[in-house]
């Protein structure tokens, strides 16, 4: 939690609820991580972002983004499970879904980690 404290991170949303060390959460923080493990770091949104900005990939209009979706419908459709294997960091830090990378309408600069070529969870 003091890893958290006055710092911006990204999450994935309207998770269905539970509860996890007795908190309810309805999302899940973004990391970057080593193939072991043993190396974990948050995704870190350019330090003026504003906080409960939307995330759009490179290439999309940032003006039209879909509506997000429900929780029924991310678990019905299991899309955090269908766009976890796409997402991971580049060379630069850069994180990316299939190699598109991840980018605020406000800033136009992109999400980035400390770990490079890396997978993100």
């Amino acid at each position: 939690v003091e890893d958290l404290t006055n710092r911006h991170v990204l999450i994935f949303a309207n998770l269905k609820a539970r509860t996890m060390q007795g908190f309810r959460s309805e999302g899940m923080v973004l990391c970057a991580a080593t193939a072991d493990h043993s190396i974990v770091k948050f995704l870190e949104p350019p330090a003026d972002a504003a906080i409960g900005s939307r995330v759009y990939l490179d290439g999309t209009d940032p003006l039209n983004l879909l509506p997000a979706a429900t929780p029924s419908q991310v678990q019905k459709k299991k899309l955090l499970e269908s766009v976890l294997p796409s997402l991971c960091t580049d060379a630069d830090g850069v994180a990316c879904c299939d190699g598109k990378p991840f980018l605020l309408p406000d800033k136009g600069s992109p999400v980035t980690a400390p770990l490079k070529n890396a997978p993100i969870s």
